[in-house]
Order: structure tokens, then sequence, then C-alpha cells
């Protein structure tokens, strides 16, 4: 049978029963991607920009002014550069340890679900395996069976176990691999993110204790 004219189901049938793990696998880091890229999206914003807006506030002293432009931001950064400005008459370490109480609400909503991510990246590849291993015992276990009945082993019946074998190995790095490409961007980008954050809050506090 060529595999190429095969349907998705029979591949997916012949994988054998390890298939459905695999399947759920990469309905959960599909999902996982898409929340990620669309929070990320929903958040970016051009952050020199946004800091060049609050500091020309501040230094007007148009406090109110610009909280409000930090509330109307759906960006970690407006949350924390609001936390600092929250506190601009208080001394450098109280408007650093604000800014940093924030930091810690901020960042852990912002690396949410990317170890569930690399932990789909990583059972991927494990659970191909399981199902290349399951699949070398259902050989073995015709190999038994024919052996046992003084039957001789022909190669089709052996061709079950083996499909399923290479089959499961097959889909579970054709999960694993987007998925880890996913998560290694994802985590580039956050850091890239939380960065900014620093050099943004970094800044601030500068500015407010000048």
């Amino acid at each position: 049978m060529d595999l190429y004219k095969m349907g998705l189901w029979q591949v997916f049938v012949a994988g054998g029963p390890v298939m459905w793990p695999i399947l759920l696998c990469s309905i959960f880091a599909f999902a996982v991607i898409l929340e990620k890229f669309w929070h990320l999206r929903r958040i970016e914003i051009d952050t020199r920009q946004f800091l060049d807006k609050i500091l020309e506030l501040v230094k007007h002293h148009k406090i109110k002014e610009a909280l409000q432009f930090c509330d109307g931001t759906p960006s970690p950064i407006a949350h924390i550069l609001k936390a600092g400005i929250l506190k601009y008459d208080r001394t450098r370490e109280e408007i650093k340890e604000a800014i940093e109480d924030a930091s810690l609400y901020e960042i852990p909503k912002l690396e949410k679900n990317l170890t569930t991510l690399a932990t789909l990246a990583h059972v991927s590849p494990l659970l191909g395996l399981l199902g290349t291993v399951t699949g070398m015992v259902r050989c073995f276990q015709t190999i038994q069976m024919k052996a046992t009945s003084l039957h001789p082993v022909s190669p089709g019946d052996l061709a079950g176990g083996i499909w399923e074998a290479l089959l499961t190995t097959v889909a579970g790095l054709i999960v694993a691999i987007p998925t880890f490409v996913a998560y290694n961007y994802l985590v580039t980008r956050i850091n890239n993110f939380i960065l900014e954050m620093e050099k943004a809050s970094t800044e601030l506090v500068n500015f407010l204790t000048e």
C-alpha cells in the first residue's frame, strides 16, 4: 500500500493506539501556540513612543494623565510603569520596589503555558518511541506465535507491527519539531519583551529621581 495514496485516517489507524495521545499533544500544542501568539500580538506596543509620552506627561507634572494613559494601554510595560509613577514623589528605592513588585505579577503572565509547550515538544517524540517499541513487540509476538504453531513467518505477517513502529515515530516527530521551534521563538520574543520592560523601567526610575 502506497503511503502517499493513503488517507489521513488510514495512516492514523495504521499507527496504532499510541497515535491518539500523539494527536492530543498536537491539539494542545496548537492551542497553546495560538494563544501565545494572540496574547503577544495584543500587548505589543512601540515601547519608545509610549515611554516618551509618559516622560513628557510626568515632566509637566500631569501625573493623572500619565496614569490614565497607562490604564488605556493593554501592555505589561504600561502596568509596570504605572506602579513606578504612583510612587513618583517617593525615594528611588521605593519606586524600584514598586516596579519590581509589579514585574513579579506581570512576567509570569507572559511566560504562562511555555512550560506546557516545552513538555509537549519533549513528550511527543517519546510517544513516537513508545509506538515504535509496541510495534516491534507485535512483530516478535507474531514470530513467536508462528514458531509455536510451526508455520513459516512471512514478511506480510510482520508488516502491521513495522507499520505501527514507523508511523508513530514519524507522527511524534511531526508534532515535536514545529512545537519545539515555536517554543524557542516564543521564549526569545518574551525575553526581548522583558528586556524592553527592564530598560523602560530603569529609564523611568532615573527620570523620576533626577
